[in-house]
């Protein structure tokens, strides 16, 4: 499904690193389908006009901005005013990088910050002020009335920049919900649903193509389907050699969206064709692996003893 062009907005993602609860590791590096933590929140942002990653520099799937707040691992007030200093626009999405299943319809739901209110926040029997969107400036202004109040940002509770913004919740729960990673439970959770059926195959096909450096949405369907008909119409190896043939004429054409589904049009036309043969022969008594007629023998078409 398509969607109407966002307004441009900001993405914060705060990525501090050695989590107690997971025996001091860098929580946004642990991988759950072999993607960090961190990358998979970068794909769900992956749209903003600006991304601002607020901890230690790590390898990324794509280019970021990098903040640091002060001092080091002063908390999430501390963290965020250091990233908002890098924001351009009027909407800034607010993400932690421990949310391996924030999924786009979440993103949207949050981003849509509606007249008289100052940010989305969402809600899952609590509000999650670090899974937010909020207004640019009123943010900024809670900011600097925290700092004038506590002298400081470091080591102030999130929740205290609650209380001065009027917010919408958003209780949107759909397939992929928000899980929160803070233990090594957690994390073996994650990686265990992610093959669940139904979610294993997106889940792949994101990987690779974030492996790949592949920005290319296509539906996968008549795909799928090619590669059924050729593993059934042909012979099971087919399948995955077809689909490579397939990417490789679509790449030669352009590489855009419609160059995969013409070629996969075409090789599907021709698996129903080559599989038509083999009916065709079956029905005329012919054997459709080429022995002859299905009721002779031998190779030179005389009968077996």
């Amino acid at each position: 499904m398509t969607h109407a062009p966002r307004t441009p907005y900001d993405a914060l993602v705060l990525a501090g690193d050695g989590s107690r609860r997971l025996g001091g590791a860098d929580k946004p590096a642990v991988t759950v389908g072999a993607r960090t933590l961190l990358d998979r929140a970068l794909a769900a942002c992956a749209d903003a006009a600006t991304t601002t990653v607020v901890g230690p520099r790590r390898a990324t799937y794509r280019p970021v901005t990098w903040a640091r707040e002060e001092p080091p691992g002063g908390g999430p007030l501390a963290a965020l005013d250091a990233g908002l200093r890098h924001a351009r626009h009027g909407t800034v999405l607010l993400l932690s990088a421990d949310v391996p299943f924030l999924g786009p319809e979440t993103v949207r739901e949050l981003l849509d910050v509606r007249t008289g209110d100052e940010g989305t926040v969402l809600y899952d029997g609590r509000e999650q002020p670090l899974l937010a969107a909020y207004r640019t400036e009123p943010l900024r202004r809670e900011l600097a009335l925290l700092r004038t109040e506590y002298g400081a940002l470091s080591g102030l509770p999130v929740r205290l920049l609650l209380t001065g913004l009027t917010l919408r919740r958003s209780e949107v729960s759909p397939s992929g919900a928000p899980l929160d990673c803070d233990t090594w439970d957690d994390i073996a959770t994650a990686r265990a649903r992610i093959r669940e059926h139904g979610r294993v195959l997106d889940e792949w096909m994101t990987a690779v193509k974030a492996e790949l450096g592949i920005e290319l949405d296509v539906d996968t369907a008549p795909l799928l389907d090619l590669a059924r008909d050729a593993a059934h119409g042909v012979t099971r190896p087919a399948a995955p050699l077809t689909a490579f043939l397939v990417g490789y004429a679509a790449a030669q054409a352009g590489g855009a969206p419609q160059d995969v589904a013409e070629a996969t049009r075409r090789a599907a036309a021709l698996a129903r064709r080559w599989a038509a043969e083999n009916t065709e022969n079956t029905e005329n008594g012919e054997d459709p692996q080429g022995g002859g007629p299905s009721g002779s023998g031998g190779r030179d078409g005389t009968a077996e003893r």
